[in-house]
């Protein structure tokens, strides 16, 4: 049985009705009433949109752990598509009471910063238990603090507008599946089996939160340079996909959310190599790498 109301035909069928004529009883007859096109189509259209906006359950894949995330402190670097740096950064991950805690923090040129902390567990499979990010500054479309909850779904949001200084917060609670990875998409990435693809959940905050969909894929490798050795990095792209009638308006409008992708060298014990595209969903693409540090003369 569909939870929605089934539209009828466009012709419908009057009940019975008995008359009589003189001494003679007349049958029953089907009086049938043609509905109008504009009503027809209403209806179509309602059964539509209720298809459309029915909050179906959202099937969930958690991804299996097999390489145990633990202490790391790498440096990175911020880079436009184009090659120039825009920042310089830190990943800094450390283990507590069963849990991962995972930051990514970027110091912008022109003083913008980007901070991006999660919490997450590792037995048997990833789960994501806490999210936080702040974006500050003129690197950023508005300065912006989300906050996300695993256990009970709760979310805060709080941007300031950069042309006006307009405040506004939201809060509410999502029902989130088992496989919602936001700031954990490459270390994700990093544990899945040679070849294999994956379909999992992120929030986009927009500033509203919207749950997608986004399917990661290898598709190919490629030879890089560490010094004088050559290494092979699988080329994973992750393709967000806000759902079927979302995805239909932002094609329309010309607004899809750009693809991410993700470089791993998987000789030996897997590691990140490069990522590419926005660090928000209307953002910028850019381009995070690994660096190492020198000493100045």
């Amino acid at each position: 049985m569909w939870p929605w109301p089934v539209a009828r035909s466009v012709v419908e069928e009057e009940s019975h009705e008995e008359h009589s004529c003189g001494n003679t009883g007349v049958a029953s007859v089907f009086r049938p009433t043609v509905v109008s096109f504009t009503t027809a189509v209403m209806r179509g259209l309602l059964v539509l949109l209720m298809v459309l906006v029915w909050p179906w359950p959202v099937a969930a894949a958690p991804v299996a752990v097999r390489f145990n995330e633990g202490l790391t402190h790498g440096f990175l670097l911020l880079r436009t598509v184009d090659g120039a740096q825009i920042a310089s950064g830190d990943l800094l991950q450390v283990g507590r009471g069963g849990k991962v805690e995972s930051r990514m923090v970027f110091h912008f040129k022109d003083g913008s910063l980007f901070d991006e902390t999660v919490v997450f567990t590792q037995q048997r499979v990833f789960a994501m238990q806490s999210y936080h990010l702040v974006q500050r500054g003129p690197a950023f479309g508005e300065d912006t603090e989300i906050s996300l909850q695993r256990a009970s779904g709760k979310y805060y949001v709080k941007t300031k507008s950069h042309k006006d200084g307009r405040e506004e917060a939201i809060d509410g609670t999502l029902e989130l599946p088992a496989d919602v990875y936001n700031g954990i998409v490459i270390t994700v990435v990093k544990n899945l089996v040679k070849g294999a693809s994956a379909t999992v959940h992120l929030v986009a905050f927009t500033p509203k939160p919207l749950l997608i969909e986004l399917k990661i894929e290898p598709v190919g490798e490629h030879k890089m340079m560490v010094g004088q050795l050559t290494k092979t990095a699988t080329h994973y792209v992750l393709k967000p996909h806000p759902g079927p009638w979302l995805e239909l308006f932002a094609r329309l409008l010309g607004r899809m959310p750009s693809d991410y992708h993700v470089w791993v060298v998987s000789e030996g014990a897997p590691t990140f190599a490069r990522f590419e595209g926005p660090l928000n969903p209307t953002g910028a693409v850019w381009r995070i790498e690994l660096t190492s540090p020198y000493w100045p003369e």
